[in-house]
């Protein structure tokens, strides 16, 4: 284990590996391998970014899959950012009062008439995973599409053996499972949840990679696999599903452009809305750009309460203002000025205390990943299927689980988020890039919904103020609040009396936020990458290389 720096409350758990090949960090082993396997045959960062994500959808089937959205950050070898938004959207024929809300209050908000919008057929929206991964690999990718897929076609013929972290969430969502006959074969086979070092094979799915191997995304948006996803939707009787095979042909995933900001002598990228990390991390840096945070201890309930205070406002802003910009005028630029940053410095309390907070809800339930090649590709990127295992049914005869976006919208008519034909709704994903005079620094994202993007500004802190080598600032203990009360890891619960003195309501939490990943960049070419304790995250780092040509052996 890594030795704590002074004033660290903490140990890391896991350890960093670096190459000058190339560097992959997913939060599965099997998933960084799937990456490592492009880059060692030559691939670049979107090869191994695409073929590790697809591994993805087979080892940690709960988290992420084709039937899914996200959103993509890659900075080009010539120093170009692209952003990929591959979010999920609502259907042509979505409405505002498809859904019977339960309450108008907390806690039951977010919830509906029979679990409409959470569970089933009903709770499907249009996906963007696969089309978004397809669109940027045949823009971008240097190996044939052939090649990148085969590992996850392999792992999902061949089988893998169940994780700790796979059972206990099969385990948590066991009831929903066993109530469709396709998921539960999967994955409660004998009628029990697979236990941990089962081998687990998804031959099915294997035929649908396959299929996606020979068509591409058409397989999934107009062909025969969105066509078995549509028949099974329609089968929920008052639950079916309103996404139709139109809906999937139609599906575009968006090229949009990243938002830069500048910290402390940094330059910050990130994603624009419906990404809410590109604006607030912006925001929440500018504000924290005002005080000297490298002269206050890491370990302190000053710095806590600071960080508290600017997260909030943080959120303020973001209930204000956040959105598809499709349908919401969102003011970018004044959100992320270092004058508005300025009048933000007022709204800090010295003493804080709990707000009202508007319902909302994200998952979760999401992966990250973040891969680098040698000539300079980088690819930040966080997907999802929504919740756990999605809406926890599988089309039969394909694998395939479909998401449960429609769970992010309000099921209430006449609000901001309600639910409105081709709307994708607003994600806290923060897949970040950051610069040092023009050159990659950094690079990280994590998984965790409302907790992605705070945490992702309280790495980039723990970089550039702190000096934290990356795996200190991906394994350190967070903090987070929306207004209405605080969380902190149990490395800070010594600070709960001190914080409840500044009038917060302080609950201490296992963790926040879920299994972040990063890689750091060094002036001769190295990289290394840095996974935490939340997941399973796995660093995999290529050396080495090819014989030095006109190399060879005579006998």
């Amino acid at each position: 284990m890594t030795a704590p720096t002074p004033n660290m409350p903490f140990t890391c758990k896991k350890h960093p590996a670096s190459g000058s090949g190339g560097v992959v960090v997913t939060n599965h082993p099997l998933g960084s391998a799937a990456g490592h396997e492009m880059l060692a045959a030559g691939g670049n960062a979107v090869d191994a970014g695409v073929a590790a994500l697809l591994a993805l959808t087979v080892v940690e089937p709960m988290m992420v899959g084709i039937a899914g959205g996200g959103v993509s950050h890659l900075r080009l070898a010539d120093g170009r950012h692209v952003v990929f938004d591959c979010l999920s959207q609502a259907s042509g024929s979505a409405r505002p009062d498809m859904f019977q809300p339960v309450s108008d209050s907390l806690p039951e908000y977010m919830e509906t008439v029979g679990r409409r919008n959470l569970v089933g057929p009903s709770s499907v929206a249009v996906p963007g995973n696969l089309a978004g991964w397809c669109a940027m690999h045949a823009q971008h990718g240097r190996l044939p599409f052939s090649d990148v897929i085969s590992p996850a076609i392999r792992l999902a013929a061949g089988g893998f053996r169940v994780s700790n972290y796979l059972n206990g969430n099969i385990l948590r969502n066991a009831e929903d499972l066993a109530a469709d006959p396709e998921i539960s074969r999967i994955f409660l086979p004998d009628g029990s949840p697979a236990p941990v070092g089962h081998h687990l094979t998804m031959p099915e799915y294997a035929q649908s990679l396959k299929l996606i191997r020979d068509e591409g995304a058409k397989a999934l948006h107009g062909g025969a696999l969105g066509r078995a996803l549509v028949d099974r939707l329609n089968t929920g009787g008052d639950d079916a599903g309103s996404v139709t095979l139109a809906d999937l042909a139609g599906y575009v995933p968006r090229e949009r452009e990243a938002i830069f900001s500048t910290y402390r002598g940094y330059e910050i990228a990130g994603p624009p809305p419906p990404a809410s990390s590109g604006v607030h991390v912006a925001q929440m840096l500018n504000i924290l750009e005002g005080y000297d945070l490298a002269a206050m201890e890491f370990d302190s309930a000053e710095r806590l309460h600071l960080l508290m205070e600017v997260i909030r406002i943080g959120f303020e802003d973001r209930r204000a203002a956040s959105g598809d910009p499709d349908f919401v005028d969102i003011p970018v630029g004044r959100f992320t000025s270092k004058d508005y940053a300025r009048n933000c410095r007022a709204r800090l309390r010295d003493v804080g205390g709990a707000a009202a907070v508007p319902p909302g809800y994200e998952s979760n339930n999401t992966t990250h990943i973040t891969v680098a090649d040698r000539d300079g590709m980088i690819l930040s990127a966080t997907h999802t299927i929504n919740g756990l295992f999605g809406a926890r049914f599988m089309v039969p005869g394909t694998g395939i689980i479909p998401n449960n976006y429609m769970y992010n919208f309000d099921p209430h008519p006449g609000k901001a988020l309600s639910v409105a034909p081709g709307k994708r709704v607003p994600t806290s994903m923060a897949p970040m890039i950051v610069l040092k005079e023009g050159k990659p620094a950094f690079a990280l994202g994590l998984p965790g919904a409302l907790r992605i993007f705070p945490s992702a500004m309280q790495a980039i802190v723990n970089l550039i103020d702190h000096g934290m080598t990356p795996q200190q600032a991906v394994e350190a203990p967070r903090v987070w609040t929306e207004g209405s009360h605080v969380e902190v890891e149990p490395c800070f619960a010594h600070h709960v009396e001190a914080l409840q003195a500044k009038g917060h309501d302080v609950r201490v939490v296992p963790h926040i936020g879920g299994g972040m990943n990063a890689i750091a960049f060094g002036p001769n070419g190295e990289m290394t990458g840095a996974a935490c304790w939340r997941a399973d995250g796995t660093v995999s780092a290529l050396g080495g290389g090819l014989a030095a040509e006109g190399v060879a052996f005579h006998i």
